[in-house]
């Protein structure tokens, strides 16, 4: 195999397969935690009087080309001094760019915590969503949780590897700080409407393939192909443009009901419902949500792998 192929299928899959075991170590310091300080940074310097927008979209666009530079110029001076030290650097920023392993642990939380008391259930699915779980039901406990594991897989695993695909280890970290902007300022409230428009929109375009993505890959490794109607049909209706297609295979899989009313910061949000039938999620529909993201991470890996060694054979 040539080296340079070699260097960059490697870190690629050491890098997954360190999330899969080790998940999200604590001691290991985040580039996610450093990019949310210079978020939260720059929000309370710039967010303020006039031209909000504005300077919400030079933020935004200097932070995301910045990070990728960044990285990239690291790379290339560690590959100067020696391959190895860049082939190591990548492997650990590839691995801590991906959350697949994190979360399914979460979710798996969930229901554990729901079986020992609603309560419990509550205050465990309060760590994964961003609505108020307060008052939520065990069959809105278990919804919640299914929803964010289908999302993650798309916004954690399944959008990192692509743009590492298109833009090697920058692009994947790049994707990463586009996607912490618009979980810290992407919300339409009356704080970020303005200043974090721009932010919004780029994770928009950012997930706009892998989430549809997500969702083929999800129906093809569940083995119901039939189910590509379904959400072409559902996945639409979602408020964002991207999320309900993974959470519509994953509610066609499980033959169940995503979606419906929920409470965000105090204020009631009607969100239409994705699938029609309207029954009890159990631990066993958890186990099928969590096996199908493992095979959808699988068969990602080996689709990326397959295109990065089709492009340089076709390049010698």
């Amino acid at each position: 195999m040539d080296v340079k192929l070699l260097y960059t299928l490697l870190p690629l899959i050491i890098g997954w397969m360190a999330d899969r075991l080790i998940g999200d170590p604590r001691w290991i310091p985040h580039p996610v935690v450093a990019m949310g300080k210079i978020i939260a940074w720059g929000e309370k310097k710039y967010n303020k009087y006039e031209k909000r927008m504005l300077k919400g979209a030079v933020f935004a666009i200097l932070f995301i080309l910045s990070t990728f530079f960044l990285v990239y110029f690291i790379i290339k001076g560690l590959d100067t001094i020696h391959p190895y030290l860049s082939l190591i650097f990548s492997t650990i920023m590839i691995f801590l760019c991906l959350a697949g392993k994190t979360l399914v642990v979460e979710v798996r939380d969930v229901f554990r915590a729901l079986d020992s008391s609603v309560e419990e259930g509550r205050i465990q699915v309060a760590r994964i969503v961003g609505r108020d779980t307060s008052a939520l039901s065990p069959q809105q406990i278990r919804t919640a949780a299914l929803e964010t594991l289908s999302e993650n897989l798309s916004d954690g695993v399944i959008a990192p590897m692509f743009w590492f695909m298109l833009l090697g280890v920058p692009g994947m970290v790049a994707y990463k700080m586009v996607n912490t902007l618009d979980s810290m300022i992407g919300y339409k409230s009356l704080r970020y409407r303005q200043f974090g428009c721009w932010a919004a929109r780029i994770d928009d375009i950012a997930n706009y393939i892998p989430a549809r993505l997500t969702s083929i890959l999800m129906i093809i490794v569940s083995g119901k192909i039939s189910l590509l109607s379904f959400v072409e049909r559902y996945g639409s209706q979602h408020a964002s443009p991207n999320s309900g297609y993974p959470e519509a295979a994953l509610a066609g899989i499980l033959n169940c009901r995503f979606g419906g009313p929920n409470v965000y910061f105090g204020e009631l949000v009607d969100k239409p419902y994705i699938g029609s039938k309207d029954r009890e999620l159990t631990t066993a529909d958890m186990k099928t949500a969590i096996r199908i993201n493992i095979c959808t991470e699988i068969a990602m890996l080996l689709l990326v792998s397959g295109i990065i060694m089709l492009v340089a054979y076709f390049q010698i």
